[in-house]
């Protein structure tokens, strides 16, 4: 049976004037940002010479992709087998929100959590996802 979650995927947040926070974090405490963000590196643990990636982001604050206007905050999570586990919460009475998308980066699906709370799942494909950030890495 496939793992669920493997670890933290990302953190994203609303502010009212994202840029301004990626500056300040990137000025004041050295995160390699861009217009998305920054993604950090680092090594599984079963196999050391394969790279993972968590990521960081800013969001408008009226943006709604975490759902809810009221909602300040999304958390993504990292998972083995992205199909695997959206049947088994199906089966858990858990919805899947909208429809899974899938891209060269890896595969990603919404749940809710009991409080409304926005879950993006990704299974990721860092190798293609790793290409894509390129220097936009903090390490």
């Amino acid at each position: 049976m496939p793992k669920r979650v493997t670890s933290l995927g990302g953190i994203f947040f609303k502010c009212n004037d994202p840029k301004n926070i990626r500056d300040w974090y990137s000025r004041h405490l050295g995160l390699n940002t861009d217009q998305y963000g920054t993604s950090f590196e680092w090594r599984h643990a079963d196999a050391p010479e394969k790279k993972g990636y968590n990521v960081w982001s800013t969001f408008a604050k009226d943006a709604d992709y975490f759902g809810s206007a009221e909602k300040q905050f999304m958390v993504n999570l990292r998972v083995e087998n992205l199909e695997w586990l959206l049947g088994e919460l199906k089966n858990e009475g858990i919805e899947q929100i909208g429809e899974m998308q899938v891209y060269e980066y890896g595969k990603f699906a919404h749940i809710m959590d009991p409080e409304g709370n926005k879950i993006e799942l990704w299974e990721a494909n860092d190798e293609e996802y790793g290409k894509m950030v390129g220097d936009n890495i903090t390490k």
